[in-house]
């Protein structure tokens, strides 16, 4: 099972209309996927002082939590789509990490401190962005962050993760767009 984990407020943006695009090509491959939609969900990225007291403990006390992790637990493919805002995750993802990656769902630790991460049943995980400015500017901090940080610290390894991003989205033609949104079934198929 794919789970799909969207984060843009906008129907009308080009985040959506890759959304869009992915739904479409899983439909059409009859692939069974189930969607996690940040701000559709209304989603709280902004931990209460109740959450915090089971946070080390790995505990929540927010359905949308439960239910999330519920459904990584499903899926032996995760696919993220979102923009890059400011060198990043929009807040509402990292907030999303920050309470549904939990110790004892998402990775252990060991009493040196040091991290093992426990969603290695996820086979593939593909990273779709979008960004105002040229990826060579924001490789760097995004992949070393998110990609080999993050997601590797949670099981999600590099040699199984794949990022695409598509740069300069405010400054391209509707045709490169087009054509992007064309090739999104061979780029996730590999």
């Amino acid at each position: 099972m794919k789970t799909i984990i969207y984060a843009h407020p906008w129907d009308g943006s080009f985040n959506h209309a890759i959304l869009t695009q992915v739904l479409t090509n899983l439909e059409a491959n009859n692939e069974s996927y189930q969607l996690i939609d940040l701000y559709q969900d209304h989603f709280n990225p902004v931990f209460s002082p109740e959450e915090l007291k089971t946070y080390g403990k790995g505990k929540t006390s927010y359905e949308l939590v439960n239910k999330y992790q519920k459904m990584i637990k499903e899926s032996d493919e995760l696919i993220f789509i979102f923009p890059i805002w400011w060198y990043g995750l929009p807040a509402i993802l990292k907030g999303f990490i920050d309470k549904v990656m939990l110790i004892n769902f998402a990775y252990s630790e060991d009493d040196k401190g040091i991290l093992s991460g426990q969603l290695t049943y996820i086979n593939k995980t593909s990273v779709l962005t979008t960004s105002t400015i040229y990826q060579s500017y924001i490789e760097d901090s995004f992949l070393s962050t998110f990609m080999n940080g993050i997601l590797n610290e949670i099981g999600l390894t590099p040699d199984k993760s794949q990022w695409i991003n598509f740069d300069e989205v405010n400054l391209t033609t509707d045709d490169k767009r087009k054509e992007y949104l064309a090739s999104l079934n061979n780029k996730l198929s590999n």
